[in-house]
């Protein structure tokens, strides 16, 4: 697909949804392809305030702003970035941060480092992935019957989770959502992490086959879900495993 004809798919996905964090970046990183780096950092930007969470959204936002010469706005959302990245734990857009911000000549921030909480298991909704209570999520996070699924059985805190573990496989695997091949790469992680298997996605989507994913992703986002998610001995080295 053309990078125009990403570019309007992303912008009918925002105008279904304007609250999708993940349309926000993946529009960013179509636009980023197309040299439109001034609507490109625009579009990170409104990830990152959606969703803090995905830092990497900072990071390309920094890069978007510096690519479009706007050096004062690149430094002050990669000041919030770093700090952000730093208190979630998410080391390669720290130091992906830390070297924009030394490039722009800015000091950086002393931020002591952290690692996320983990989410308490109270509430009045029952997670199937974990058994145990939580809060049913607002809405269902798609508009087709996985979103639906999950939205009856999956909590916030999972999903929240899933989206920081998503965050990290992105930065490891430095996927680019605007290529599908790399979209489907990080929904068969999410698919993995909910527990809907290729059977339960053809049921839940009316036949349809799930996107296919090349075995080397495959096999590399099996083994981070058989590790639980922890990717710190990886050192972000684990994109070394695929070819991209």
């Amino acid at each position: 697909m053309d990078p125009e004809a990403r570019i309007q798919q992303f912008r009918k996905l925002i105008e279904q949804d304007p609250s999708s964090d993940m349309a926000h970046f993946s529009l960013g990183q179509a636009l980023s392809q197309a040299g439109r780096f001034d609507e490109a950092a625009e579009s990170f930007a409104r990830c990152v305030e959606l969703n803090p969470a995905m830092t990497k959204g900072f990071q390309l936002a920094g890069a978007a702003f510096m690519a479009a010469g706007k050096d004062d706005e690149a430094k002050a959302i990669l000041l919030r970035g770093y700090e952000e990245a730093a208190t979630r734990g998410d080391l390669m857009p720290k130091r992906a941060m830390a070297d924009l911000l030394t490039q722009l000549g800015e000091p950086i921030p002393e931020v002591e480092d952290k690692a996320p909480a983990e989410p308490e298991g109270s509430g009045d909704f029952k997670d199937r992935k974990t058994g145990r209570m939580g809060t049913r999520l607002p809405r269902a996070p798609f508009r087709n019957g996985v979103g639906t699924w999950i939205h009856e059985n999956i909590s916030k805190e999972s999903f929240d989770e899933w989206i920081k573990l998503g965050t990290k496989i992105i930065n490891e695997l430095r996927l680019d959502l605007s290529r599908d091949e790399h979209d489907a790469v990080y929904d068969y992680g999410m698919r993995r992490f909910v527990g809907i298997d290729d059977d339960l996605y053809k049921e839940l989507m009316d036949g349809r086959e799930p996107p296919k994913v090349e075995a080397q992703y495959r096999d590399v986002i099996d083994e981070i879900m058989r590790r639980g998610g922890h990717l710190e001995e990886f050192q972000g080295g684990m994109h070394t495993r695929v070819q991209g």
